[in-house]
């Protein structure tokens, strides 16, 4: 039996993990689709089989919104994994004049790449056959549902953590010069997301000559510093907008020039607990040369705190990086001073990422034949490998690759916000 092809549109991620249903046309595509391959194999209708590539992406799942501003180019098939992106640089002023009847000298360009190699990502679930034929609920669906809800979150996050790698970072209004001093929860001076931050990192965008997407900026910003922002007395209720049709789903706002589009995916700078079940441990002493003794078992190799002073700790030494170059004098720690993980803001306190993104920051491709693909294996599908025709599998494959194109493009606020990582 052939197999049929449903192409979906530009926005495939967000629908594949979204609730809304996308039906697709066979053997229609546009330089944007992505591919859903249905069932193999005999015994099923070609209703049956819409029916399944339809119920994988019919899933609610958080707003993905991380591939919606990049440049999508696809690689042709037989075109290798690599794609080159370009960018050209601006030509300098020619504020000299020129001399009468004097041909001045010609003018080189430069031209910088940005090579991205694509990947392959997947799951799968198998199933028996008595679990086909004895569960109460219709576990093929299930399995479809999750799959769709794993394939939608996977890519998105792939692009999210690409994003939030970039090199160009605020720390809140700027009052820090690091991540580790961000904090929270305290009386006064917290470091939490206002307007300011938002004006700042416009000024630095519009410094760089960065262009608007639609107008606009955007920002990819969490619910919790949403609701930070909202805090400011500077924030005002956004105006109506003159065409209500190009507002993105999950748009919260405009403000200073930027549109805000809301996601519980956005990024958030987690520290993990320094033992399972504990947050922080004290010091028992530090060392001129570098040693700090800690209360409890031996820390595995990472970064702290200790005294607002972020170390990289290893075997009871303390670095100024993880590559143990140099060691940190810890003289100045006390016995019974709190060490915190060092991987997040001051005290181990969560820090959120707001984005702001400008038009070409970053791009995202796929090999042509390659995107969003629904597989399914019917029982004795394996052939001799599955002799009883016992199992089944349901999954996805997708191709993808995320790059940052232009750094300058793009600013990544850090903050802390008043509620921590979901804990409302």
């Amino acid at each position: 039996m052939n197999n049929t092809n449903l192409y979906i549109g530009k926005d495939y991620i967000q629908h594949f993990a979204s609730g809304e249903r996308v039906m697709g046309t066979a053997g229609v595509s546009n330089n944007n689709a992505a591919t859903v391959t249905p069932y193999e194999g005999e015994g099923l209708s070609a209703e049956m089989r819409t029916y399944y590539s339809d119920y994988l992406i019919d899933n609610a799942e958080p707003y993905l919104v991380h591939d919606l501003f990049a440049q999508k180019h696809r690689i042709p098939t037989g075109g290798g994994k690599t794609i080159s992106f370009r960018k050209y640089d601006p030509l300098p002023k020619r504020t000299s004049p020129i001399v009468e009847g004097v041909t001045p000298d010609g003018q080189d360009f430069h031209v910088s790449v940005v090579e991205a190699t694509v990947s392959q990502y997947g799951g799968y679930i198998e199933l028996t056959d008595l679990l086909l034929m004895t569960a109460v609920d219709n576990n093929l669906c299930m399995a479809t549902k999750l799959l769709g809800a794993q394939a939608g979150r996977t890519l998105d996050t792939i692009s999210r953590e690409v994003l939030s790698g970039g090199t160009n970072v605020q720390y809140g209004e700027n009052a820090v010069s690091a991540r580790h001093l961000l904090v929270g929860g305290k009386e006064s001076g917290n470091h939490y997301l206002t307007v300011d931050c938002i004006r700042r990192a416009v000024r630095f965008l519009k410094s760089q000559n960065a262009e608007k997407i639609d107008g606009s900026y955007v920002a990819i910003i969490h619910p919790d510093c949403t609701y930070d922002l909202m805090n400011d007395p500077n924030w005002k209720t956004p105006n109506q907008y003159a065409d209500s049709k190009r507002i993105f789903e999950g748009e919260i706002g405009k403000i200073e020039g930027v549109r805000f589009i809301e996601s519980s995916e956005a990024k958030i700078f987690h520290a993990e607990d320094l033992y399972e079940g504990q947050r922080t441990v004290p010091v028992t002493n530090g060392t001129a040369d570098g040693g700090l003794y800690l209360q409890g078992n031996t820390l595995p190799d990472r970064w702290i705190i200790v005294n607002g002073k972020r170390v990289y700790y290893s075997a009871s030494k303390c670095y100024t990086d993880s590559t143990k170059q140099n060691t940190v004098d810890m003289s100045g720690a006390k016995v019974n001073d709190i060490v915190y993980p060092g991987e997040a803001g001051a005290e181990g306190r969560d820090v959120y990422s707001t984005l702001i993104i400008a038009d070409n920051a970053y791009g995202t491709t796929e090999i042509s034949g390659g995107g969003l693909e629904h597989i399914v294996k019917q029982l004795g599908s394996a052939g001799t490998s599955d002799p009883l025709n016992q199992r089944a599998t349901v999954g996805w494959k997708a191709s993808k690759v995320t790059t940052r194109l232009v750094e300058a493009f793009m600013v990544r606020i850090e903050t802390t916000s008043t509620f921590e990582s979901g804990n409302n």
